[in-house]
C-alpha cells in the first residue's frame, strides 16, 4: 500500500481517540492542522462531515500520514463502518478531497465522510439496523 494521508475533525484526531481505536490512533503521524469545505454534524458520541465545497463552512482537522500497514487501516474502516466493498451499507465513506493546510497549500487527502441522511438517527441506532 502506497503512504497516504488522511485528514481527521472528530474522534480519530490525537489524543481525542476512544480505546477501542487508540493504538491504531496513535500510529498516525502527524503532518499539521489543516481545514475542509463542508458541513459537520454533531451526533453526541462522534461528529459527521458532508462534503460541500460551496458551503461557507471551514472544517478544522489534522492531516495525519496512513501507516503503510493494510491491517491498521482496515480497522480505521472498520471503526468508522465503512465497507469498501459496500458503500451502501456503509455509515462513513473514506473519501479524497482536497485539505487546505496551514501554509495555504493545499493536499489531497482521504477523510471518513457521513453517508447518510445528517437528521435521520444516530450511529447506534444504524448499528441496530444492520446487524449482520
Amino acid at each position: 500500500m502506497m503512504e497516504n494521508r488522511l485528514f481527521v475533525y472528530g474522534t480519530l484526531r490525537p489524543g481525542r481517540a476512544p480505546a477501542e481505536i487508540a493504538d491504531v490512533v496513535d500510529a498516525l503521524r502527524p503532518v499539521g492542522k489543516g481545514t475542509i469545505q463542508g458541513k459537520l454534524y454533531d451526533f453526541g458520541d462522534y461528529p459527521g462531515v458532508v462534503l460541500n465545497d460551496e458551503a461557507n463552512e471551514e472544517i478544522h482537522g489534522e492531516v495525519v500520514d496512513l501507516p503503510r500497514d493494510p491491517a491498521l487501516l482496515a480497522r480505521l474502516d472498520e471503526y468508522e463502518q465503512f465497507y469498501p466493498h459496500d458503500p451502501d451499507r456503509s455509515l462513513f465513506q473514506r473519501l479524497q478531497t482536497t485539505v487546505t493546510l496551514r501554509d495555504g497549500s493545499h493536499e489531497l487527502c482521504w477523510v471518513y465522510v457521513y453517508n447518510r441522511d445528517p437528521h435521520a438517527q444516530s450511529r447506534a441506532e444504524y448499528a441496530d439496523d444492520h446487524e449482520s
